[in-house]
């Protein structure tokens, strides 16, 4: 009999639990994305950053499980995507031999990206070696707006993200059917109980090419909008403004079943920085982490010992999971209907 597996607390509890919302397990598919997180040290904090990644975090990735994840990727024909997480993963170790052996492979490599990274010491030589590696981009700007950008993320990196975009149109990013440049869309933070899903992904996607390409003649491929889950600082900043328990009244209030079949959880792996495995990226952030039908919690060393990408059979939910399923729904690919 498999488990409903959700977490609760008093906070939460007036909420209707995710799983019962389901009526039945969400199952897993077979496993054909990995995303790996290489730890938490950013060259910037973001308001909205699930992670709380920052310049003063020390997590990384170690040799060790950087060896087991390219054995994993080996190993296993079935995985189609790569995608690598942080902080910046950019600056993390593990990050160029992961991007190698995974394209040595015949694999997609997503690198999640917050631009300014380009222009640190030590970094400038990103976006060349992305291009060389055709390794697709997916680079946050929160809004096509300098205001909007430089609230969530910090002082002048609205302009540092411009330049970091031109620079990757000269490469060929956004033009080369090979080079492949996605911008991230996240909304405002709300301050009051007046909450908004995020707009149409088509429409907002033209609003964002036409701005950019009429102001800085920038390019890019498709635009992914993804709703802030109630977890990191968003979940922090929610509770001290006492917003969290209204949004997630809210998300609820907005969920879709037709979402569920398209959940990303249900195909992926989330791999953190020292090897333990997870659903997603958001039960990585709130240690919630994959189980067998014994209760038995991965590794990828366990993964690799019994060599199969395909032992979980029912994804652990938690309320947040309302994020995923609201309106047209979200993941790390954006809209999900």
């Amino acid at each position: 009999m498999l488990r409903h597996t959700d977490i609760a607390s008093p906070l939460d509890s007036v909420i209707t639990p995710f799983a019962k919302k389901l009526n039945k397990p969400l199952t897993k598919k077979q496993i054909t994305v990995l995303q790996i997180n290489l730890g938490k040290i950013c060259n910037l904090a973001c308001r909205h950053c699930h992670v709380e990644a920052s310049p003063k975090r020390t997590e990384e990735m170690t040799p060790e499980i950087c060896q087991q994840i390219i054995e994993l990727i080996s190993k296993f024909p079935q995985i189609q995507v790569v995608d690598l997480t942080g902080g910046a993963p950019e600056m993390l170790y593990g990050f160029q031999p992961i991007v190698e052996a995974a394209r040595n492979y015949g694999k997609q490599v997503i690198v999640r990206s917050n631009l300014t990274i380009y222009f640190v010491d030590g970094f400038t030589h990103i976006p060349t070696y992305c291009a060389q590696n055709q390794v697709r981009i997916v680079a946050s700007l929160p809004c096509y707006l300098s205001d909007n950008v430089d609230k969530m993320r910090g002082h002048g990196v609205y302009d540092a993200s411009i330049r970091a975009l031109q620079w990757l149109n000269h490469l060929g990013y956004g033009q080369d059917p090979n080079l492949i440049l996605d911008l991230v869309y996240n909304p405002q933070l709300p301050i009051t109980e007046k909450f908004t899903l995020t707009p149409n992904q088509t429409n907002l996607q033209q609003d964002y090419q036409k701005f950019l390409q009429e102001h800085f003649d920038i390019t890019f491929n498709n635009l992914l909008t993804i709703t802030n889950l109630p977890i990191g600082r968003t979940k922090l900043y929610l509770e001290y403004q006492q917003l969290h328990k209204p949004y997630l009244h809210f998300l609820e209030s907005h969920f879709n079943p037709s979402t569920v079949e398209h959940l990303m959880c249900r195909d992926e792996l989330s791999i953190d920085y020292l090897g333990n495995v997870y659903d997603c990226d958001f039960n990585q952030m709130e240690n919630l982490p994959s189980q067998t039908h014994e209760g038995e919690t991965l590794t990828v060393a366990k993964l690799l010992a019994a060599g199969t990408l395909d032992l979980i059979e029912e994804v652990r939910t938690a309320n947040y999971c309302y994020g995923c399923t609201a309106g047209c729904g979200s993941s790390c690919g954006g809209t999900l209907i």
